[in-house]
């Protein structure tokens, strides 16, 4: 398996030649290979995988006609790009035993968080390391994906970026500080907006809406916002909120509010808490 650099303008050509396999047939990797599939980018028949149970590979052969194979090995022997997929606290028990099957300069992707790049590294010195975090509206295409490589090289950044773009919107970290923030902003940031999502259900149902109605205004209120604020150019959030509210108006009553409340501070609160789990949890996965 060649895996010499590439320049752009020949990344969707060189992925539609490599076969890609996932060690791992979760919820992530059938998002990836959902995205892989519809987005043609690579034939379906050049897509491996291996899982502990076999009710995902078989859902996966069905839907999509992928290769299933019978152990991580084999998934390794026969791919040119390795997908790691699989949970954070079996990455390391799945691939010691195979580490030595993976080839010089090989691509390796790892989906898991809290693995940090050193420790991937240690395990896989022979290879050409990613580390990717995407957040879960990636499963529908509007994603946010965060990577990180262990190499300086163009030719694999652009081909990371192609391969995952069908997933959303791709971003290179420049360090590992970078990518953990990333993902408490970004992955565990989609569980803080539905938090919030509820608080408004919950307020508006107060008020007499049926939970349906309800749900419904508070998903197109949010989703209006983000696209309003994504077709503003430049424009700033702060910028946008002052177009909704006028002096001493209803909105700056209730923003007013927020700030006395020290709202800010408590979502700083939020993601530093999430921060220094993800911490633990990294020390605990060395």
């Amino acid at each position: 398996m060649n895996q010499s650099n590439v320049s752009q303008t020949n990344v969707n050509h060189y992925l539609k030649t490599k076969k890609i396999g996932f060690i791992g047939a979760g919820n992530l990797a059938q998002a990836v290979i959902k995205g892989l599939f519809e987005g043609q980018v690579v034939p379906s028949h050049q897509i491996f995988a291996s899982n502990r149970s076999p009710g995902k590979l078989q859902k996966l052969k069905d839907q999509f006609g992928i290769q299933v194979c019978t152990s991580n090995e084999e998934v390794v022997e026969k791919s040119d790009i390795v997908i790691l997929a699989v949970k954070p606290q079996d990455l390391l028990i799945a691939i010691e035993p195979i580490s030595q099957s993976f080839l010089a300069g090989q691509m390796v992707l790892s989906l898991a968080a809290g693995i940090r790049m050193k420790t991937l590294s240690q395990n896989l010195p022979q290879t050409r390391l990613v580390r990717m975090i995407p957040n879960t509206p990636a499963l529908i295409g509007r994603g946010v994906i965060g990577y990180l490589m262990n190499e300086v090289d163009p030719g694999l950044e652009a081909m990371v970026e192609d391969l995952f773009s069908c997933l959303g919107k791709v971003i290179r970290m420049e360090d590992e500080d970078k990518l953990e923030a990333f993902m408490v902003a970004s992955s565990s940031g989609t569980g803080f907006i539905f938090e919030l999502m509820m608080y408004w259900q919950d307020w508006i149902e107060e008020h007499g809406f049926e939970p349906k109605v309800a749900s419904e205004i508070v998903i197109e209120t949010f989703l209006g916002a983000s696209l309003l604020a994504s077709q503003s150019g430049n424009g700033s959030f702060e910028e946008l909120q002052m177009r909704v509210a006028s002096r001493k108006g209803v909105t700056a009553a209730g923003l007013d509010s927020m700030r006395e409340l020290e709202i800010e501070r408590a979502m700083r609160i939020s993601f530093e808490k999430s921060a220094m789990r993800n911490s633990e949890m990294a020390r605990g996965l060395k």
